[in-house]
């Protein structure tokens, strides 16, 4: 398109009236679209500017947020460790001190029967003495019957009573 067609009529003069009303025109079509297009088109695009900045803040709070989290997350980590690590020690000492108990317990329970069996020697061998006593003893009457019964020379008398007493002898 020509500019000298818009300016200048068709017949190559000047027109004034076109030019003005083109300029009415215009005028009016831009009060329009600042009334109708350009207001809104605006308080869209602020809107849209106040939800991004707004979006920005919530995601600055959420990443300072997050890292006082992982921080608190941390902290209660390290805690637990130490916790752990204590009732870890914990129970190697209690287990320790059971060990000692039971060991204790067991070489006490071992000395118990050690005891028991030597008062069970000591009652058994008293036994197997009065037993030899008794049967010295009737050994000795036996060889005082046999004494009695025939009468033996002074020389048999004695070597029969230190029979009898090495018998006794032995059997202590």
């Amino acid at each position: 398109m020509n500019l000298d067609y818009l300016v200048l009529g068709s017949d190559g003069h000047f027109n004034g009236g076109d030019v003005l009303a083109t300029l009415v025109i215009f005028l009016i079509l831009m009060f329009l679209l600042k009334k109708f297009a350009w207001g809104p088109l605006m308080g869209v695009m602020q809107q849209r500017e106040e939800l991004v900045k707004s979006e920005i803040d919530a995601a600055e709070n959420a990443r300072k947020e997050s890292a006082k989290l992982l921080e608190e997350q941390k902290s209660l980590l390290k805690d637990a460790r130490t916790e752990a690590q204590t009732i870890v020690e914990s129970a190697k000492k209690q287990g320790e001190l059971q060990r000692d108990e039971i060991i204790t317990a067991a070489r006490a329970e071992a000395n118990r029967l050690k005891e028991s069996a030597v008062r069970e020697i000591e009652t058994e061998k008293e036994k197997a003495i009065a037993a030899v006593r008794a049967e010295v003893v009737s050994l000795s009457v036996l060889a005082a019957s046999k004494v009695l019964e025939k009468e033996i020379s002074e020389e048999d008398n004695s070597a029969l009573i230190k029979e009898t007493i090495a018998k006794a002898g032995e059997a202590k």
